[in-house]
């Protein structure tokens, strides 16, 4: 990393806190201003954000497409798509929201968790656009920013239960303030929506006509709509701890055996399609959401428990790009509702990642 580079994150918390604990004189004063750039994974999001909250500008550039194409995201390619966009991303942005860099408060990136390659395009981009104009650097944590992102939309206090499904991540966390969280749980091996991509691309759902175009996680959620999940029976993971930690890698290896297997009874290859393949597909995203809400369960008896939260205002936040999953999060909905927790959720579009989060 360059001297610049380290020089800019070493005091992040501190600089951040006082930061934010400055807004105490908003009203004296015009709203500030901060740019948030994301490119931890395969997007290359940038808005611009006021301090109540205001969207005033944003762009998006995905890669979907290039990486269903490859059958997954390879890391070289994520890199060099993210330095052909970022430029026009924030430009967009910026001009969208009719705000010029030198009106800007602060500069705010993703730096870490990610693939390093793509972290290190928005990274560059951001220190050389804080050198040039001298405005304050933000580092900021992707798994924070999606745990926050609910009180964009929402008004809701602190603390909180949150949980974060995404492609890399699976964590149970209680979000007590800016940059205070106590984790709870997290995934011991592979995420959800790691998962859940992995199976479709053993099923070759990107050939199925019915899923043309979408990415794994979505073509499982939508052939799971009309298949018979009671064909199949997944056993549940991590039965015998007692904790809230996920795994997935073991239920992986299950799926596939009944893979195999039923490509040998159907007397096909790998590549080719199953014509029990919506049945799978149901069967998997039963077994994950069932997994997802039976740790959350454990989250939410251990908190009220310990009094970490009050049964009057306790509240599950679910966010991260599985969180939009219709299946997973009805699911969820149902065990705050059973356990007497509000449920709050991003919108959809606000759960996957996006420049919008890193600037709130």
């Amino acid at each position: 990393m360059s001297s610049t580079a380290t020089r800019l994150l070493q005091p992040a918390r501190h600089s951040t806190a006082a930061w934010l604990s400055s807004s105490s004189t908003r009203c004296a004063r015009p709203l500030r201003l901060v740019l948030g750039i994301e490119t931890s994974c395969d997007d290359t999001g940038a808005a611009v954000l006021d301090e109540a909250g205001r969207v005033l500008g944003e762009a998006l550039q995905s890669q979907k497409e290039v990486h269903l194409k490859a059958g997954g995201i390879i890391p070289h390619v994520a890199q060099q798509l993210h330095r052909e966009n970022i430029q026009q991303v924030v430009k967009e942005a910026l001009s969208t929201s009719g705000v010029s860099v030198n009106e800007l408060a602060a500069i705010a990136t993703t730096v870490k968790p990610g693939l390093a390659l793509s972290l290190e395009v928005g990274l560059q981009y951001s220190l050389q656009l804080v050198d040039r104009y001298q405005k304050p650097f933000i580092p900021i944590h992707h798994m924070e920013a999606h745990a926050l992102t609910i009180r964009l939309t929402e008004q809701v206090e602190f603390p909180f239960l949150v949980l974060l499904l995404s492609g890399g991540h699976c964590i149970l966390a209680v979000a007590r303030g800016i940059s205070d969280f106590l984790l709870l749980g997290q995934t011991i091996d592979i995420a959800p929506g790691d998962m859940l991509d992995k199976v479709a691309r053993r099923l070759s759902l990107i050939k199925h006509p019915e899923c043309h175009g979408m990415a794994g996680g979505k073509a499982v959620e939508h052939l799971a709509q009309t298949g018979d999940r009671q064909r199949y029976t997944f056993r549940l993971p991590m039965q015998q701890y007692r904790n809230c930690d996920f795994s997935f890698s073991g239920l992986q290896s299950l799926v596939n055996k009944a893979i195999i297997q039923k490509e040998k009874e159907e007397g096909i290859q790998e590549g080719e399609l199953l014509s029990c393949a919506k049945d799978i597909a149901a069967a998997v995203q039963h077994v994950v959401a069932a997994h997802i809400i039976q740790r959350t369960h454990r989250a939410m008896l251990f908190c009220i428990k310990n009094s970490i939260l009050l049964p009057k205002t306790a509240t599950l936040v679910v966010s991260g790009g599985v969180a939009s999953n219709q299946y997973i999060r009805k699911g969820l909905q149902t065990l705050a509702n059973a356990n007497g927790f509000a449920f709050l959720s991003p919108p959809p579009r606000l759960c996957t990642d996006n420049g919008v989060m890193i600037a709130w």
